[in-house]
């Protein structure tokens, strides 16, 4: 395993406190906020704590209610509201400075045989034709704004594959579609619980931008305000993230100084294993024009 990789691992592996009580660091992307990637899989790998093992998570609904800190850790207060056989569903709730800044409602369920149908996978090239974002931002630094440059070049724990090459700093007007590879960057672990909550925190990239591309802006962009209000997953088979998998994104609508976006995940052979939605919002602030007003002289 990768150390970068396992510094992540480490990282959404929670500190038990005390019943369903837990605490987790905070990493810094340079989002100037704690990545909401982060505090999802971490919420999640509070909760699969209180839950039989054999249960996994199938859907989880957040809302992201402030900006979290990245220099202070991150309390998770979990809450039982059902326990049974086939489904079991918690209640979480994210803490920095006694103040709740997010919150998820998960439900966890057994496995069981029953109908099957899903979406047709969309046609991508292999991910080994392809180069990967670090690799992208490697040959293009001298671009990049040098408050994250260093962060953007940065081994990243999820290697990142995108099918179109989307140029952030000097952004164009495209489609409201994205098609990205993603894996782990190293072997993980056999338990697949733990590869759920690492795609609830991988889901989060290259996400909520896919709803900018329309208007020809983008995180980078003077004035942008890009921020997720709200985020659900669905979990539809059991997969392996370190191995290839093909986010499929698009956007649908934006609105309101709000934009929604939705994906799907799939495997190389055409599974589709989760589903996201996020709505986020998507504002630029202007500078203010003040004009001068004529002077005027009493008579």
């Amino acid at each position: 395993m990768g150390k970068v990789l396992n510094d992540l691992l480490k990282q959404l592996s929670l500190e038990k406190l005390e019943e369903n009580l837990f605490r987790g660091d905070s990493q810094d992307l340079g989002f100037g906020a704690v990545f909401g990637g982060q505090v999802m899989g971490q919420a999640i790998s509070a909760a699969k704590e209180t839950v039989k093992k054999e249960q996994q998570v199938h859907s989880f609904h957040s809302y992201f209610l402030r900006p979290g800190k990245t220099d202070r850790a991150i309390v998770y207060d979990v809450e039982r509201i059902r326990d049974g056989n086939s489904l079991s569903a918690r209640r979480i709730k994210a803490i920095q400075n006694g103040k709740p800044i997010f919150y998820m409602t998960a439900s966890f369920k057994a496995p069981e045989k029953g109908f099957e149908h899903q979406d047709e996978m969309p046609e991508a090239p292999a991910p080994e034709d392809l180069i990967s974002e670090q690799e992208m931002a490697l040959l293009h630094s001298d671009l990049l704004p040098a408050s994250i440059r260093d962060k953007l070049v940065a081994e990243k724990p999820i290697e990142m594959r995108p099918v179109t090459l989307i140029n952030p700093v000097e952004p164009e007007i495209e489609p409201a579609t994205r098609l990205v590879w993603f894996k782990a960057n190293g072997r993980m672990p056999d338990d697949l619980r733990v590869h759920r909550y690492l795609l609830a925190y991988a889901s989060d990239f290259n996400f909520l931008p896919t709803a900018l591309q329309p208007h020809g802006v983008s995180f980078f962009t003077e004035g942008m305000q890009v921020v997720t209000i709200d985020h659900s997953m669905w979990f539809h088979h059991d997969f392996r993230l370190d191995e290839w998998l093909l986010y499929s994104v698009e956007s649908s609508v934006a609105s309101d100084g709000r934009g929604l976006v939705s994906g799907k995940f799939f495997t190389r052979d055409g599974k589709l294993v989760a589903s996201s939605i996020q709505e986020g919002l998507i504002r630029q602030r202007r500078k203010a024009k003040i004009e001068a007003k004529p002077e005027t002289s009493e008579k």
